[in-house]
């Protein structure tokens, strides 16, 4: 018996000399793609194409097909394709609507498709016209802006968002797309905002609104006045707030339930759905099995909303009726077509909003670019965080505890922690553990000098906070310590291969001013006076890694270099390190000599640096650099 075989809408039987038969769309296509008018011989041509179901892989195939000349030759044809599409939106008739919607999609991506090499204003021209392009785009978003806000069925939304999504990302630069001038001009703001703000909407549709919101605020934000930015910067609505933060939680912890599960089916271990992504964000040298794909866009979406508007911050900072610690998972969300970005939208389960951001439900990192990207990101979002007042007093709250399971990958010179039960304490902990965790495992050949500055940089604004506010946390502050000082050992055994590619002399120098603010103003937010102790205990046991640093930035102060200036900056700053050493070293051999012990016990180091709290003479000057260089953040 004859097969009948379909593909791009041809129609043959393989048995059969005959002809390939079309379908009939096809061959109205093939119409529309010929120099004719196709109302010529057929006044009902668009009434009837709109009724006809969308042949997506032919169309957008045979506009792809088409050169920059060829398009222009049936320029009218596709102006009157593109302009029929908009007339048919407003349609009561639902199927015309779809298709209409359908058939936009393919126009904006084979069209763009083929002219990628095409101005703006050419792309503009061949699909609706220049001098009808204000009219029909305003038009078009009209009704886009009618069908999202109407009575009409979620699967229609859908495609309208879909249909948005596509016309925004047909560039690989947002900023160079023309076309979404007019998207400035005639907002769908509003519209988003509605969908986010309503709960139904917001579990069919949230996803894709938000990362159309994030998008449409990235066009061309540093050139011009951007809409989106104003509009979102200025936002106050609370269940609007709330519905966009509990989208991008969603959308983290699915991420994150996608790593546990991946890491389990390798390693069988248990680790928490706040953390999966947390601790894979910090493994250099993970087993690409794991890797799972990252979400760029619902991060861009955290950092705009935690960015451009103050009071998402307070809704970082609030957990939410919505998501209560439920005993069985919720319904998945239903699939929605396929989105132009290749994503669909998470299923909804239960947690604690804020928890869950601020452990950062952020990403994997490797060691190639894409996730250094990805961690770039976070490491900004992480920023914002602790730039913001509300949210410092949030992470240092001591009645809002919790119990954050951090992801700790075994490595060779550690061994893979117990499971033990894991304290409650203020979030400030979990994020200061997260610092320390990308302190330690990303000292490798392809440094990320820009990702450990920021790290560095988050940890030095939360201790200004705790000094500023007289906050004295019970945190393990000699790990901190020793991932500090080992960063200041790895700097210096690969200078000469670092100093090729990046001046590792500012890093060097946050670092050490690190250790100057916990030396000169510890007594404002250390815990307990027995902290000074431990502080000293570890400078003078590893007083070698700061002999070296110092030897090193003298080497390179007093000879003539481009690294002249950073490195004497370094050498001043050491003076408070330096001083510590000093007293301490002669007392320590001058003990063991009196004792005859040949190596000290930490009790006993410890012992002596009672007293050196009472006669340690420290720089007034390093005091002076550091009001200097945290006054705009303290």
């Amino acid at each position: 018996m004859a097969q009948i075989e379909k593909k791009a809408g041809l129609l043959r039987r393989t048995s059969s000399s005959k002809k390939p038969l079309k379908e009939k769309v096809v061959l109205m296509y093939d119409e529309i793609f010929a120099k004719e008018d196709p109302t010529k011989n057929n006044p009902r041509f668009w009434d009837e194409l709109f009724l006809m179901k969308v042949n997506l892989e032919y169309l957008e195939g045979k506009l792809e097909s088409l050169d920059g000349d060829e398009v222009m030759k049936i320029k009218d044809n596709i102006n009157s394709l593109f302009h029929h599409c908009v007339q048919a939106l407003g349609e009561e008739h639902q199927i015309k609507v779809v298709n209409a919607l359908q058939t936009l999609c393919a126009l904006f991506r084979g069209v763009h498709q083929k002219n990628k090499s095409a101005t703006g204003f050419d792309i503009i021209n061949m699909l609706m016209g220049f001098d009808k392009a204000e009219l029909r785009m305003k038009e078009l978003m009209e009704s886009l802006d009618s069908l999202l806000c109407g009575d009409g069925s979620e699967s229609l939304k859908s495609l309208c968002l879909k249909l948005l999504l596509c016309l925004v990302t047909v560039t690989d630069n947002i900023s160079q797309n023309t076309i979404l001038e007019y998207v400035m001009i005639n907002s769908i703001f509003e519209a988003i905002l509605r969908i986010l703000s309503d709960v139904s909407s917001r579990a069919q549709h949230g996803y894709d609104a938000v990362v159309l919101l994030a998008l449409l605020v990235n066009y061309r934000k540093y050139e011009s006045v951007n809409p989106y930015i104003v509009k979102l910067s200025i936002v106050d609505d609370e269940p609007t707030l709330d519905g966009m933060g509990m989208v991008i939680h969603h959308a983290l912890t699915e991420y994150n339930r996608q790593y546990k599960d991946k890491e389990e089916e390798n390693q069988g271990g248990f680790f928490s759905t706040l953390s999966s992504m947390v601790g894979s964000m910090f493994i250099a040298d993970a087993d690409e099995k794991l890797s799972v794909q990252t979400n760029e866009a619902i991060l861009l979406a955290l950092y705009e909303a935690v960015h451009l508007n103050r009071n998402f911050i307070t809704v970082l900072a609030q957990s939410h009726p919505e998501i209560e610690m439920a005993t069985t998972p919720a319904t998945p969300v239903p699939a929605s077509p396929t989105t132009p970005l290749g994503t669909t939208p998470p299923s909804l389960d239960s947690e604690l909003f804020f928890c869950a951001h601020l452990t950062i439900d952020f990403l994997c990192v490797f060691s190639d670019e894409h996730r250094l990207n990805s961690a770039r990101l976070c490491l900004i979002i992480l920023t914002c965080i602790a730039e913001d007042q509300y949210a410092d007093a949030f992470l240092h709250d001591d009645n809002m505890n919790f119990r954050v399971n951090l992801h700790r990958m075994p490595m060779r010179h550690r061994k893979k922690a117990a499971d033990k039960s894991i304290p409650s304490r203020p979030l400030v902990c979990a994020v200061l553990d997260l610092m320390v965790e990308f302190i330690i495992t990303h000292m490798m050949k392809e440094f990320p000098m820009d990702l450990y500055v920021r790290c560095v940089q988050i940890i030095h604004k939360l201790i200004c906070y705790q000094k500023k506010c007289r906050i004295r946390m019970h945190y393990t502050w000699r790990e901190l310590w020793s991932a500090l000082i080992n960063l200041l050992k790895f700097l210096l055994s690969n200078e000469t291969i670092l100093l090729a590619k990046h001046n590792i002399f500012q890093l060097a120098l946050q670092v050490v001013n690190l250790f100057n603010m916990f030396i000169t103003y510890g007594d404002t937010f250390l815990p307990t006076p027995s902290s000074y102790d431990e502080l000293y205990y570890e400078i003078i046991r590893m007083h070698q890694v700061f002999e070296n640093l110092y030897c090193m930035v003298l080497r390179v102060s007093t000879n003539a270099g481009q690294w002249k200036e950073p490195a004497s900056k370094v050498t001043h700053a050491l003076v408070n390190v330096r001083a510590i050493i000093n007293h301490f070293n002669p007392k320590i051999e001058s003990y063991a000599a009196v004792n005859h012990i040949s190596q000290l016990s930490e009790d006993q180091v410890r012992s002596i640096s009672l007293n050196v709290r009472k006669n340690v003479s420290l720089s007034t000057m390093s005091q002076d650099v550091l009001l200097k260089e945290f006054s705009s953040i303290s």
